[in-house]
């Protein structure tokens, strides 16, 4: 960079109250300053500077927020496989099929996070379960999408894969190295998610060191962003592609690009739908999908009162009122996210989330590695913070067996919980249940079904009346 471009960065800096990056200027090499200096001709620090002050500022309204009218959805939103009839569920599946057929289906997965809290620093989706077959969730995920194009006579099922900058380059090797799991790599396409710097409480940018800017994601509700600056929204234009389905690589029983769940969403003409499963129990630690002041909504379980939590539907106690788990599993029309451009800046609020970040003391120049308490900021933005701003006839939820769509990998080995051994437990009892009502008789404790013999179940008459013996079909 030339003088005149340092002299511009620094002089934006000073300007924004953020001149503290440059305190140890003087005493870097010209690898450090070029290595800073990049950093920070990459922010926005006007917006970011303005971004943190307006949340800080709506933080400390909201620390005693008024009552929010908490409701579940309108019935005319919602619908449930578990209790729709086979006819319906049928129509469904059929007509999200002919979509599938016809290649207006693409799949965007939320891929960032890494397996720390598993005992790894890989991506989460390279983690490996414990299956007989040793399958990582990106291959489960892969040979699903590979059978369910099968299913559609070979129609193609477009990949977006958001990663984060830990993540990026090892997904690609970990796709790479296993020769993209049969699928074609030219409908595979990996993007970033953005970052913003770590900010103290008072809404200062945090240097980790002398030379490097502290960063971290900006939230799963960064997607539409990325989406945008990726050039993934551009390609979806390009396939013609009019629905999209939206999941989080940590639960091991998806069903990617559900056709139940896309003929469901597209005949309901709605923008965005979600899919739900039933609440446990009124004390599980889990968002819910409800109407909060008359618009579609999600909410944390600390936001209800117990007695709300535990409220039952009239005529049936044994089913909560407010019981629609969020499973951070969406239906997005394509005509709504090509609109992205649009609505960014105004529809998505950030929130704050405190954490211990490593950082440099600016007056003794000493590095922080582990704070001992949480010490800085940072802002994200959530997904789901577009649906307030869609009336009732444009959102949906359906209800879905938490048994065979909901096993989220949370939690590591031995947790009670969402952990590697009920991820495991969960798909090989599925497994199971199919080649039961297939008519098989499993004679082994546990059986796996590879997805690329079956995507949900079907195609498994051929094992009726056979005695399985074998852990791997």
């Amino acid at each position: 960079m030339t003088t005149s471009d340092i002299t511009e960065i620094r002089e934006r800096y000073e300007k924004a109250g953020q001149g503290h990056v440059f305190r140890f200027w003087d005493s870097l090499t010209e690898d450090e300053k070029t290595q800073l200096l990049t950093q920070l001709n990459l922010v926005d620090v006007e917006q970011v500077t303005t971004i943190a002050q307006e949340t800080l500022e709506k933080a400390k309204r909201e620390s005693s927020p008024g009552e929010s009218t908490i409701t579940p959805l309108p019935s005319t939103s919602t619908a449930s496989l578990l209790d729709a009839s086979p006819e319906e569920a049928e129509q469904w599946y059929d007509a999200g099929m002919r979509l599938i057929e016809q290649n207006k289906v693409g799949v965007v997965l939320l891929a960032g996070g890494q397996g720390t809290r598993l005992g790894s620093s890989a991506p989460k989706g390279c983690y490996d379960v414990g299956l007989p077959s040793r399958k990582s969730l990106f291959q489960l995920q892969a040979e699903r999408i590979k059978k369910l194009s099968e299913l559609a006579g070979g129609a193609t099922i477009p990949w977006y894969i958001m990663t984060s900058g830990p993540t990026r380059k090892p997904t690609v090797k970990f796709f790479a190295d296993n020769g993209y799991f049969g699928l074609d790599p030219a409908n595979i396409t990996f993007f970033e998610q953005g970052v913003l710097p770590c900010l103290t409480p008072e809404g200062k940018i945090i240097l980790a060191n002398k030379s490097t800017v502290a960063f971290a994601p900006d939230g799963n509700g960064g997607i539409y962003n990325a989406l945008n600056r990726s050039g993934v929204l551009a390609d979806i234009a390009k396939r013609g592609i009019e629905h999209i389905h939206t999941y989080c690589v940590d639960n091991s029983l998806v069903r990617i690009a559900d056709p139940s769940f896309i003929g469901f969403s597209a005949q309901r003409g709605v923008d965005i739908a979600t899919k739900v499963v039933r609440k446990r129990d009124a004390t599980e630690s889990v968002g819910l999908i409800v109407s909060k002041n008359d618009a579609p909504a999600v909410i944390e379980y600390s936001e209800i009162s117990p007695e709300l939590a535990s409220a039952t539907v009239e005529g049936n106690p044994g089913l909560l009122k407010l019981r629609a788990a969020n499973i951070v599993n969406h239906y997005y029309s394509a005509k709504f996210l090509l609109n992205i451009p649009n609505w960014t800046s105004s529809y998505l609020p950030f929130h704050i989330a405190s954490k211990k970040i490593p950082y440099i003391d600016l007056e003794s120049g000493e590095v922080v590695a582990k704070p001992s308490k949480p010490n800085g900021i940072k802002l994200e933005q959530f997904v789901f913070d577009v649906f307030p701003r869609l009336s009732f006839d444009k959102f949906a939820s359906l209800e879905v067996s938490r048994k065979d769509e909901f096993s989220p990998l949370k939690n590591g080995p031995g947790a009670k919980d969402d952990c590697p051994e009920t991820s495991r437990r969960d798909l090989l009892a599925q497994s199971k249940r199919w080649l039961e009502k297939a008519g098989a008789i499993v004679e082994v404790d546990e059986v796996e079904v590879s997805p690329l013999t079956s995507y949900g179940g079907e195609g498994l008459g051929e094992f009726k009346g056979q005695k399985i013996t074998s852990a791997s079909l």
